[in-house]
């Protein structure tokens, strides 16, 4: 199943309020479309984007820049926003509701779920919000995995459709994705050993969480090894920006973790 947020009129979640940009410049929407073009995104890509709106340096509000996203797409292309709550809902505190229960990360994720259109699998920590032509599919089912980055899940069904994941800033070592790959690998930091209670739209869950308990995740390295393809650089506004194909992620970072199981990974010192 999939949860529509609010099909007809936008409505903003109650927490982490949104307000316009106040600070940078007002970049023109055609100049940062061309930004997008000259990375590779083109109208009808499938991409999930992690961000910095402060990086973007702009004064447009969030709503006009995940307009602007959404329009380089054109109407047969989706966007894809992380919905992830991590941080609010644990097993101290494991409601989750799919309508109501706002991100912990990001100011643009946070007005994405306000906005017109968009749809949220159903996971308690790590949900994903999406629009336009594959936004249905692609949350879909999330509910069926045990794990947060199961098959179900629309970061792991990205490579099957040529998705893409967009990088606004330098915020490579936020790549969600990467945590799917690891699951398919087998890392033995990955997972929690025993289920966690979740109480997901008012029904009792038990599954797996992430654990990476003693561990800091290094994902900058994937350039050491996307760089050779798969990965392309630019700028979006002010902001840094990476975008990687996913399908190519997968494959590349699966095999260098099946060799060296901590390559993406630092021990924490006691």
């Amino acid at each position: 199943k999939y949860n529509i947020i609010n099909p007809l009129q936008p409505r903003r979640p109650q927490a982490g309020g949104i307000t316009a940009w106040k600070k940078g410049v007002r970049i023109m929407p055609e100049d940062m479309i061309r930004q997008l073009r000259q990375m590779g995104i083109e109208e009808g890509d499938t991409v999930l984007v992690h961000s910095s709106m402060k990086a973007i340096g702009t004064k447009q509000t969030p709503e006009e820049v995940l307009d602007l996203l959404q329009r380089a797409l054109g109407p047969s292309g989706t966007l894809l926003l992380p919905g992830l709550t991590y941080l609010n809902v644990t097993p101290a505190q494991p409601v989750f509701d799919s309508r109501t229960t706002v991100p912990c990360i990001g100011l643009l994720p946070r007005t994405f779920m306000g906005m017109e259109g968009v749809v949220r699998s159903v996971h308690p920590t790590h949900s994903v919000f999406a629009r336009g032509r594959l936004a249905v599919p692609l949350t879909a089912d999330h509910e069926k995995d045990c794990t947060p980055l199961g098959p179900h899940s629309p970061f792991m069904k990205l490579p099957a459709c040529g998705g893409k994941l967009l990088f606004i800033g330098e915020v490579l070592n936020s790549c969600t994705f990467m945590h799917g790959v690891e699951e398919i690998a087998g890392c033995d930091y990955t997972l929690t050993k025993d289920r966690i209670r979740y109480v997901v739209n008012g029904r009792e869950r038990f599954l797996y969480g992430h654990d990476f308990d003693g561990w800091i995740s290094e994902y900058r390295k994937l350039t050491q090894f996307m760089d050779e393809g798969g990965l392309i650089r630019g700028s979006f506004g002010q902001a840094p920006c990476y975008v990687l194909d996913a399908a190519v992620l997968q494959q590349k970072a699966v095999e260098v973790l099946r060799s060296q199981p901590h390559f993406f990974v630092t021990r924490v010192s006691a």
